[in-house]
């Protein structure tokens, strides 16, 4: 069964709550500094215009995942960015 592509308003809600979820990521205290500098690079990432939406997100979805093998990312923290890879994985190009 095939995936109904989405909309570019669709899109820019899926950024958007990834990029709340990001910014929880840079406020919250145990996370280390290391992980909070490529939160901080998928948000910039996700604000660019001079890419489709798809690649976007796939950079995003690249470099937040070298995150979750880092030993030293708390749990909760972990299991944001799978969360966040998993709503990225909603973003195709056509």
């Amino acid at each position: 069964m095939a995936e109904k592509e989405l909309t570019p308003e669709e899109t820019s809600k899926i950024f958007e709550e990834v990029k709340e979820l990001l910014t929880g990521m840079l406020n919250d205290r145990s996370v280390p500094r290391n992980i909070k500098r490529v939160s901080q690079k998928c948000i910039d990432e996700l604000n660019r215009t001079d890419e489709t939406s798809g690649v976007l997100s796939a950079n995003a979805m690249y470099s937040i995942g070298d995150i979750s093998t880092d030993p030293n990312v708390p749990f909760h923290t972990r299991t944001t960015v799978y969360r966040i890879i998993s709503i990225l994985e909603r973003v195709k190009d056509s």
